[in-house]
């Protein structure tokens, strides 16, 4: 069973890459893709059942004294099995979707898979590393899928310049890994040495809120919108996004250590929770709130590696991601049938197409906090945690909570209540683009078994399982939600869905353009930047090439003087040596006449020269 369940540790990872690998650059594999991706993806289900059972590790040498290692333990255990339904379920409504390029957006979507399943296992640094650079270059590729389009492309430069700007994090904590001495293992990284420590959090901390798109990074995630809408469901729920805030419920220790990351990582996500679900409720398109919503979700995950409630965090991100699968699933029906996902063009859609508007709305409702749906316990119960650390954070985290029902009953209001007849020449616009008014079947059922994790998925942070999730991940008896917090916090969200019900929320300007986040990336960080590297090159063009190019005449003018030199001196002299030589050479031959007297005659000559020497020098 041990090798069985290390084949199949491996193969959670080689498999879908190899199969993405091969898709994304044979051109005659259209018609295979989708039958291939859902069958590698199936086969990923599988093994991430195996080994969330058998928990096995496995190890090849890397480098000196470290090795390429993957491990399952309970938290990696959940989340590598709520990765690859997630993922089969998204692949299986992509087949529906998208009709162009196929194999290119299956064999990323597998690469992209696979590379966050090596981020769940991995157990070195540079096993996360590896994963970490793949995970990158497929969501650049997958946001620029429609590359034709240059916003498509300029959209996922954007998010990849910002993601890898946040990335320089891990490579800075690998090396203070290095020198700290306790290893590039992720569980030693708590006993590096006190100094090395905090570069290494510090590190950590900044690649992690950069993935998970939390503040001041949050930005990306809108412009990531650009591509298609299965992306947007994996990359929003499972994959890179959920990946950020895994990596800090992997190293919540080494936050606690620090004494000042795990603070600091509370009020990260707090802010971002408040602040992005502002966002949310401000915005007029589906995909921009949910973007929105992604960001304050996942600052409850992170506050959740904050305060150490790793089993309540890692029950939200399960709860988040059917929940935000199946909305972005939802919306990219949507797109697909009405060619639009403004917010004002979706009045009534549940009316239309029933199986996925009552699935869009039972993930609204879990997205808003209503009990029993997931997303009310499990925010509950990283709100409990953080409660008895801080009311003054408890009371930020219920704020944000009321805004997630304010923007979730804003979508609500909107998919459910009819268009009004002033609107109806908007949704007429749309009837003539390609597919319109249809929604194909593939589309349509994973929502109905994402609808039902959103529906209950919230029973891992509630008694009897949420004692074992939390035993899972080595911390029991860490859900401390009282019923009468429950009560609380579904009164709460179940008053701003009415309230909203009522009379729309209001829209500030200030948070329509997302906080102004990336105005102010390109005030601070990019134009600067910029500007440095246009000073950089001016100096290089004016004083490094100007002094090359001197320099460089100078030593042909010098060369040219050495010619003139070796031509008329060193050039001459071994001509003249040469003409002198040959002369004696002319002198030489001719005693050289074969007649012995004259031989014998220069002999007794050089035999008198002799003596005579003799004689003088003796």
């Amino acid at each position: 069973m041990s090798q069985f369940a290390q084949a199949a540790l491996w193969s959670l990872v080689a498999l879908p890459a190899a199969a993405g690998a091969l898709l994304a650059t044979i051109r005659r594999a259209e018609r295979v893709a989708a039958p291939v991706s859902l069958t590698v993806a199936a086969a990923s289900v599988v093994a991430s059942a195996v080994v969330a059972v058998a928990r096995p590790s496995v190890a090849v040498p890397f480098m000196a004294a470290v090795d390429f290692a993957l491990t399952v333990d309970g938290l990696a255990a959940l989340l590598a099995l709520m990765l690859t339904v997630v993922t089969l379920l998204v692949l299986a409504a992509a087949a529906g979707e998208i009709r162009r390029s196929r194999a290119r957006f299956h064999g990323l979507m597998l690469l992209f898979a696979a590379s966050a399943a090596l981020t769940v296992t991995a157990a070195t640094l540079p096993t996360l590393l590896f994963a970490w650079e793949i995970m990158g270059a497929a969501s650049y590729a997958l946001i620029g899928f429609g590359w034709r389009d240059a916003d498509r492309v300029s959209a996922g430069l954007t998010a990849f310049v910002t993601t890898r700007a946040a990335d320089l994090g891990l490579y800075v904590a690998a090396g203070a890994a290095l020198a700290g001495g306790a290893g590039l293992a992720l569980a030693d990284l708590p006993h590096s040495s006190p100094g090395w420590r905090h570069v290494i959090a510090a590190g950590i901390l900044v690649a992690a809120l950069g993935k998970a798109a939390q503040l001041p990074f949050s930005f990306w995630l809108s412009r990531a919108m650009a591509g298609p809408s299965p992306v947007s469901a994996l990359l929003h729920s499972a994959a890179m996004v959920a990946m950020g805030g895994y990596l800090l419920l992997r190293v919540q220790p080494l936050l606690v250590a620090t004494g000042w990351a795990a603070p600091l990582a509370m009020w990260a996500g707090a802010l971002t929770a408040l602040l992005l679900g502002t966002v949310a409720v401000a915005q007029r398109d589906i995909k921009q709130l949910l973007a929105a919503s992604t960001c304050a979700q996942l600052g409850f995950v992170v506050m959740a590696a904050g305060t150490g409630a790793v089993a309540g965090g890692a029950a939200q991100l399960i709860a988040h991601a059917a929940t935000k699968a199946l909305l972005f699933l939802a919306a990219g029906a949507w797109l697909t049938a009405l060619g639009t996902t403004r917010l004002a063009d979706l009045h009534g859609v549940v009316g239309r197409w029933r199986l996925v508007g009552w699935s869009a709305a039972a993930g609204a409702l879990a997205l808003a906090g209503i009990p029993p749906l997931s997303l009310w316990a499990t925010k509950d119960a990283v709100l409990a945690r953080v409660l008895e650390q801080s009311p003054w954070l408890y009371a930020v985290g219920l704020a944000a909570s009321a805004l997630s029902a304010a923007y979730a009953g804003k979508l609500l209001v909107v998919i459910w209540r009819p268009l009004p007849p002033s609107g109806r020449r908007n949704v007429d616009a749309h009837r003539d683009h390609p597919g319109a008014g249809q929604v194909r079947f593939l589309q349509q059922a994973p929502l109905v078994v994402l609808a039902v994790g959103a529906a209950y998925a919230g029973l891992l942070a509630l008694p009897p399982a949420g004692a074992m999730v939390a035993r899972a991940v080595g911390q029991p008896g860490m859900f401390h939600a009282t019923p009468v917090e429950l009560a609380v916090s579904g009164a709460l969200a179940l008053a701003v869905v009415l309230l909203v019900a009522r009379r729309p929320p209001p829209e500030p300007k200030w948070a329509l353009r997302w906080l102004g986040l990336e105005a102010a990336a390109q005030t601070l960080v990019v134009r600067p930047t910029l500007r440095c590297a246009q000073a950089l090159a001016r100096f290089d063009d004016q004083v490094l090439d100007r002094g090359i190019e001197l320099a460089a005449a100078r030593s042909l003018r010098l060369a040219q003087h050495a010619g003139r030199t070796d031509d008329r001196g060193l050039d001459a002299a071994v001509d003249r040596v040469a003409a002198a030589a040959r002369r004696l050479g002319r002198l030489a031959r001719r005693p050289q006449t074969g007649q012995l007297h004259q031989y014998y005659l220069q002999a007794i000559v050089v035999f008198v020269v002799a003596v005579v020497v003799l004689i003088v020098w003796g």
